[in-house]
């Protein structure tokens, strides 16, 4: 029976997958921060997205200064912190999520303390749609022939905020925040995208991690390694594309666009751990514009593969959840890089103790501005986030309640607002 060679497989994606996790104890160190004059006057404005009828919070809805490429998510609440530059108040905000109908407001009617904005779903039917394309694999082939007309081929200067997160079962251990500015470079072009950080905060508390210490390697490295249409090879390219089967799901829409669903998962015979979800794909130019996926799991023992890079030699570390989410705007015809989230989960089983230990882990990044750039711009050598990053431990950042300065950043949810001021208790207490 065909199958696809674990090891030919793993030697695509082993960049993105060994580069998340570190069980053990290790010292590291990144790049010195480079501080930004941040004190440019803005306004804030807060608010929360939600459905107009059922009242949900709508995750990860988008809202774009127009006219700018300005822009902040909503939270896993559905609540926002937009920045506006002063010279930008007179503006008008675009607010979208998948599946509702986009809605344009001027910032002159957002209370600055509490705006709560109501978008509709999309109500024409969708699912008869007429799709010119005979068959969902043949769509997904299109897709990625037209990478080069589709997406930026120039390089690009991003300014990012980026957050990881571990959890000891629901107990907070370790947050990670900064903002960083991306490189990004042509889809076209093998080249790795080039990371620096501006400003950055991490506590972690080690009390709470018994005899194990559970890091993360690569940081903001892992949220851009999702970026699959700049890394084909990490879910599937040309060559992998027979391995799946792919179906058409319901149509959608985003920023009133209609987009094609397809629903993917790896053919019965292929064993080894591949990918299974959903692609999102633009019905007038076929370009992905969403991607949410899983990794299959069946195989714990060798998806566990993937991701450990050092552990106890006691205990047993099984992956129990990996979920992907990559999301791309549109700008003058041609896409680029938003958003990405990865959400894991890991159980560590001790032989010598009746208990077991689970641990999971967000990280997730978000562009909330970005120009063209070339490379005379690049940062010098040792400036450079390295891909093997650890983030160090540094504490001061929680002090200052306007560390953030005039940084869009994603609003902390409830919880992590919670670690947040514990955290700040605690240096009061030192």
């Amino acid at each position: 029976m065909k199958q696809v060679s674990f090891s030919a497989r793993k030697s695509l994606i082993t960049s993105f997958f060994l580069g998340l996790f570190i069980i053990g104890f290790q010292n590291s160190g990144y790049a010195t921060n480079i501080i930004l004059n941040d004190t440019i006057g803005f306004n804030e404005y807060r608010g929360s997205v939600i459905d107009s009828k059922t009242k949900k919070p709508l995750e990860f809805a988008t809202l774009l200064i127009n006219g700018t490429n300005i822009s902040t998510i909503t939270n896993t609440q559905g609540n926002f912190l937009l920045k506006v530059p002063k010279k930008y108040t007179n503006r008008r905000v675009t607010v979208s999520f998948l599946g509702y109908t986009s809605k344009v407001i001027s910032l002159s009617d957002f209370d600055k303390d509490n705006t709560t904005i109501k978008l509709e779903t999309y109500i024409e039917e969708l699912s008869e749609v007429k799709i010119n394309i005979k068959d969902a694999t043949s769509l997904v082939q299109e897709m990625l022939k037209r990478k080069g007309d589709n997406y930026y081929n120039d390089d690009l200067k991003m300014t990012s905020f980026y957050r990881e997160t571990i959890k000891k079962r629901r107990t907070y251990v370790s947050l990670s925040e900064a903002v960083v500015e991306i490189y990004k470079q042509p889809y076209t072009t093998d080249r790795s995208d080039i990371l620096k950080i501006y400003k950055a905060r991490k506590s972690t508390d080690y009390n709470k991690l018994d005899t194990v210490a559970f890091k993360l390697r690569g940081g903001p490295f892992n949220t851009l390694y999702v970026d699959i249409m700049k890394n084909t090879s990490m879910l599937f390219d040309e060559n992998m594309v027979d391995v799946y089967d792919f179906t058409f799901d319901n149509s959608t829409k985003i920023d009133n666009r209609l987009i094609h669903v397809v629903n993917f998962k790896q053919k019965r015979y292929v064993t080894d751990p591949l990918f299974y979800g959903k692609l999102y794909i633009d019905a007038q130019t076929l370009a992905l514009t969403n991607a949410k996926f899983y990794l299959n799991l069946d195989n714990k023992q060798k998806a566990s593969k993937f991701f450990i890079i050092k552990k106890p030699k006691d205990a047993d570390v099984l992956p129990i959840e990996a979920y992907y989410q990559v999301e791309y705007r549109e700008k003058e015809g041609k896409w680029y890089y938003g958003y990405s989230r990865i959400q894991l989960g890991f159980k560590i089983d001790w032989t010598k103790k009746w208990f077991n230990t689970l641990y999971y882990t967000t990280i997730e990044m978000a562009v909330t501005d970005w120009e063209k750039s070339d490379v005379s711009q690049l940062p010098k050598l040792k400036d450079r986030l390295r891909p093997s990053v650890i983030m160090s431990d540094n504490t001061s950042g929680f002090k200052d309640p306007e560390f953030w300065g005039a940084y869009n950043v994603i609003e902390p949810d409830k919880p992590i607002e919670s670690a947040i001021e514990k955290i700040q208790k605690q240096l009061k207490k030192d």
